[in-house]
């Protein structure tokens, strides 16, 4: 399980593009609700994804998920921490799945995050389970990939009584 006190963050990443790109672009200094302000890092990278079709963003969003299994498993060990509180590219990674063929509008963009921050942090089964006992970066990765989805199911129902 994640441990949620402050821990440092390594110098090194201001240092390494790896460990830089590992703690969400830098979000993942902020010194309190570094995976809130990892979220928020997240919003441009969906502004940039978000026209496109939805077998391409799916395909993008997949890629992206296997490159940061790859890079959070790499930068843990370099760190020599599971999980640091600091490594944020988890939440990247989890909006963009829950915003996958949202409705476009700065509305579904703030219920996408309250969504995501909300199951990210509450944790319902399987996601905690994961979360416990998962290892390396498919174990950092994966728990915040399943609070996309069902932040993602619930966007959508709210999208199909809505619109």
């Amino acid at each position: 399980m994640r441990d949620y006190t402050a821990q440092p963050v390594p110098r090194s990443m201001w240092e390494k593009p790896s460990h830089f790109i590992a703690f969400g672009f830098g979000s993942g200094a902020v010194p309190f609700a570094p995976g809130t302000f990892g979220t928020l890092m997240a919003i441009p990278f969906y502004f940039t994804m978000q026209s496109l079709s939805h077998s391409l963003y799916l395909l993008l969003t997949i890629i992206i998920t296997l490159a940061s299994m790859w890079l959070c498993h790499r930068v843990a060990k370099e760190i020599n921490v599971h999980d640091h509180s600091g490594m944020c590219l988890d939440e990247i990674v989890g909006y963009l799945v829950t915003m996958y063929a949202a409705p476009h509008g700065l509305a579904w963009i703030i219920a996408g995050f309250l969504l995501f921050r909300l199951f990210d942090i509450w944790k319902p089964w399987p996601i905690r389970y994961i979360d416990e006992h998962a290892s390396g970066g498919i174990g950092i990765i994966l728990d915040d990939v399943l609070a996309g989805i069902y932040s993602l199911i619930i966007l959508r129902i709210i999208a199909w009584l809505v619109i």
